[in-house]
C-alpha cells in the first residue's frame, strides 16, 4: 500500500479526488489531509507519507513554500494539483514533474496513478524542484533547460544541446550533443508540443529535429536531411513543403 497526503484548501476538490483514488485503484491509501501551508507542514513531518499530492495556490501561501520548508526531510513523490494555466503546465512538462489539472479528469488521473505505482521509491521529485521552480516563476515559455526522467534517474539537458528525437513506440529517443542517447517513457508527441516553439520541427512521423543542427536538405531518395550527428532522417511528403519554408527563413 502506498500512502499518500492530500493537500489543498478546497475541501470539495479533497473530498472528490479521494472519491475518485478509491474508485481507481485499491494501492493509494490517503492518510492524512492539510489545507494551508502551516497544517501541510505539520501533516507532513507527522506522517512521512510516500506520495504528496500538492496544491499550488494555498490559503496562506504556495505549496512551493511547504516545499522549501521540507527539503532534506522527505523523498515522496509529488504530483501537482493546478489550474490549467498554460505557463504552469509547460512548466511541469519541462521539468518532468507530474500534475493534475483541475477539476480533475478521471483518465488524466488513472495515467497518473500508473506513473505513481512506477516511481514511488525510485526517484525523488525534489531533485528537479529548482529547475521547476526557475521555470515557473518566469511566466514565459523561453526555457533553456529540460528534465529528462529515465530509468536511472532525473537528467537535466540544455534545449538547445537536443539534436534530434525519434520516437520508439511509446517511448521517445533523445540525441543530445556530447552525451549518450536518452530514452524516455513518454510519446514523442508529447515533446513535439513540447519543444516546436523552441526550433524544432516534426518532419516524420518517427522524427523530430533541431533545426538549429540540420545540416542539409536532399530531394532525391524521396527526400531526407543529415543532421549534425551525420545521421539520415526521412521527411515525410506531407512535411516537405513546411520544410522547405523553415529553412528558407533559418
Amino acid at each position: 500500500m502506498i500512502t499518500a497526503v492530500l493537500i489543498d484548501d478546497d475541501k470539495h476538490l479533497r473530498t472528490g479526488l479521494k472519491a475518485l483514488l478509491e474508485r481507481y485503484t485499491n494501492e493509494i491509501n490517503i492518510i492524512g489531509e492539510a489545507e494551508s501551508v502551516k497544517t501541510g507542514v505539520e501533516t507532513l513531518e507527522q506522517l512521512n507519507p510516500q506520495v504528496i499530492f500538492l496544491d499550488i495556490h494555498l490559503s496562506d501561501g504556495t505549496g512551493f513554500d511547504i516545499l522549501e520548508q521540507l527539503k532534506g526531510k522527505t523523498k515522496a513523490h509529488i504530483v501537482f494539483i493546478t489550474a490549467h494555466e498554460q505557463y504552469a503546465v509547460k512548466a511541469f512538462k519541462f521539468s518532468a514533474l507530474d500534475f493534475i489539472l483541475k477539476p480533475v479528469d478521471p483518465e488524466e488521473l488513472q495515467n497518473t496513478i500508473i506513473k505513481i505505482k512506477e516511481v514511488v521509491g525510485k526517484s525523488n521529485s525534489f531533485e528537479h524542484i529548482d529547475l521547476l521552480l526557475e521555470n515557473i516563476r518566469k511566466k514565459v515559455d523561453n526555457y533553456k533547460r529540460i528534465a529528462l526522467s529515465t530509468s536511472d534517474g532525473i537528467h537535466l539537458f540544455e534545449v538547445s544541446d537536443i539534436i534530434r528525437c525519434e520516437a520508439k513506440v511509446n517511448y521517445t529517443e533523445f540525441f543530445i550533443k556530447n552525451h549518450k542517447p536518452v530514452l524516455i517513457s513518454r510519446t514523442l508527441k508529447e515533446f513535439e508540443e513540447m519543444l516546436t516553439e523552441h526550433g524544432f520541427e516534426r518532419i516524420h512521423q518517427s522524427h523530430l529535429i533541431n533545426l538549429s543542427y540540420l545540416k542539409s536538405y536532399i530531394k532525391s531518395d524521396g527526400g531526407y536531411v543529415i543532421m549534425a550527428d551525420n545521421t539520415n532522417i526521412p521527411i515525410a511528403q506531407s512535411k516537405r513543403e513546411r520544410l522547405q519554408e523553415l529553412i528558407k527563413n533559418l
